[in-house]
């Protein structure tokens, strides 16, 4: 009796240390298509160096990140991400290398406030905000999500300061949209450069918010969940 006993706490002892000791399962409500592991973002890197996840800071000279969601000067009041880090596919981040030279060249830079957005992100901004008009529905993810989608603005080099625009970032009212006219020269000219500027390298416009844009390859690339303090770099 005494020997069962030991052995059955024993035996409970170890998996208790096992469940620990694993890594916890991340939420995926709606069976999606989710890398969610280093091991499984390593391999898919060696399969092709697209995959990728680059560092804008680090890659695109002179870039300015303005991560909002790292602040609690977001639509959420509250940070949601660890660290006010940017980073996008290695084909969206050499596309934004080209589009940073050609505004430099014209004394303009790129401002950055959200690139890549792990899965788990997206469950929680739509319990927030549940309207797919400004927030991507987690039952398909977002494009920010793959890696392929950035949030942005543009600035003057010499002042730093950003350039007029419709309406500030995340802002949810029709005013955001590239099809409202309704504004200032300034805002109107700055709104064009930049949409013409994106879609000439590469980039898709989201007609609701002029500071969002796609890349044209994001059907190649899964929906990530790997949270920035994994990737480490």
């Amino acid at each position: 009796m005494k020997k069962s006993l030991f052995f059955t706490a024993a035996l409970f002892a170890g998996l208790l240390l096992l469940s620990w000791n694993q890594p916890a399962k991340k939420e995926n409500p709606y069976r999606l298509d989710v890398m969610a592991t280093l091991a499984a973002y390593d391999s898919a890197i060696h399969e092709n160096p697209s995959n990728q996840l680059v560092n804008l800071e680090k890659a695109v000279p002179g870039i300015v990140l303005d991560i909002r969601y790292a602040t609690a000067n977001n639509f959420t009041h509250q940070p949601v991400y660890p660290a006010p880090k940017a980073y996008v596919r290695k084909p969206v981040a050499e596309a934004l290398m080209q589009i940073q030279q050609e505004l430099n060249s014209k004394g303009m830079g790129l401002k950055i406030y959200d690139a890549y957005r792990p899965y788990a992100v997206t469950l929680k901004f739509f319990q927030l905000y549940p309207d797919t008009n400004f927030v991507a529905s987690p039952k398909t993810g977002s494009r920010h999500n793959r890696g392929c989608a950035i949030d942005l603005t543009i600035i003057d080099i010499r002042s730093g300061k950003e350039l007029e625009m419709p309406t500030s970032f995340d802002n949810f009212t029709e005013r955001a949209s590239h099809s409202f006219q309704d504004l200032s020269p300034d805002a109107l000219q700055n709104r064009n450069i930049l949409r013409e500027t994106m879609i000439r390298h590469g980039f898709e416009a989201l007609e609701s918010e002029w500071w969002h844009y796609d890349f044209s390859g994001w059907r190649n690339f899964k929906i990530m969940d790997i949270a920035f303090d994994e990737l480490n770099n």
